[in-house]
């Protein structure tokens, strides 16, 4: 029996219109995955500009490590030296005094100084100066070279020994490496500088505080016989040199002193 089709109603025909408003075969409005990867845009100004800042801040890092490491230096010269170069003042004291104690090959005859043999870089005496307190005691060292001024004060190999006609010259930090001349700008006139060797203790005075003479480093006159002048000695004295500032520079404090006394210690 065939089918009879109604003609459609006012409601069939407003729903085929809204039917037919999104067709099939048309592009739906919501975008569909495809599977496929979409081209990379390129880099925006604002990632070159990330990579800019990233640059700069490996730079500004790259500085500040260098910055602590010179800090970290400058921190070890001024305090490390100075403990490790404390340690070796204690060290050198020590072995001196033991060496004293053995038997002397010259005790037979009287000490004189002039005769004393002295190996380069090894102790042979002792600073003391009291205007720097009880406690302050230094070994003198033959030779002026960085590792011995480390171990104590440096004896000039050419000028005299102690006690000795002549100019008996020392050297010694102000700074650095146990700094034993840190205060010597502090000393005045008639203040007593004491040497002790094996045989004698020497008791010089200041005639010319380190405060008040100032030279560069190249005037090596002032450690002659007698100081800047070509004249034969007649007395003993004593040169004191170190810098004058308290960083590097070619400026050296120097102070003179004339012999006292002489104890011998046998």
């Amino acid at each position: 029996m065939a089918r009879v089709r109604s003609a459609p109603s006012r409601w069939d025909r407003h729903n085929v219109g809204v039917s037919r408003s999104f067709p099939e075969d048309e592009e739906s409005p919501i975008p569909q995955q495809t599977g496929t990867v979409p081209p990379r845009r390129p880099a925006s100004r604002s990632r070159v500009r990330r990579s800019r800042v990233s640059a700069f801040t490996v730079a500004g890092l790259v500085m500040l490590v260098a910055g602590l490491g010179c800090l970290g230096w400058v921190g070890y010269q001024y305090f490390g030296t100075g403990i490790a170069s404390k340690r070796a003042f204690q060290q050198e004291k020590e072995g001196l005094r033991t060496q004293w104690l053995a038997p002397s090959a010259g005790a037979s005859t009287p000490p004189t100084g002039r005769d004393e043999v002295v190996i380069p870089g090894d102790a042979f005496g002792l600073l003391r100066i009291p205007a720097f307190g009880a406690e302050y005691e230094v070994p003198i060292l033959s030779g002026t070279e960085p590792s011995i001024l480390s171990r104590g004060v440096g004896h000039y190999p050419s000028t005299a020994m102690p006690g000795q006609v002549g100019n008996f010259a020392l050297a010694g930090h102000r700074v650095t490496h146990g700094e034993p001349f840190a205060r010597l700008l502090e000393l005045k006139q008639g203040d007593q500088v004491i040497i002790e060797t094996r045989d004698s203790i020497y008791t010089y005075v200041l005639d010319v505080p380190p405060k008040e003479m100032t030279v560069k480093d190249t005037e090596t006159c002032v450690i002659k016989p007698v100081p800047c002048t070509d004249a034969e000695p007649t007395e003993p004295m004593l040169t004191l040199t170190t810098c004058e500032d308290l960083f590097r520079s070619a400026d050296r404090s120097v102070g003179y002193a004339h012999l006292r006394g002489t104890e011998n210690k046998n």
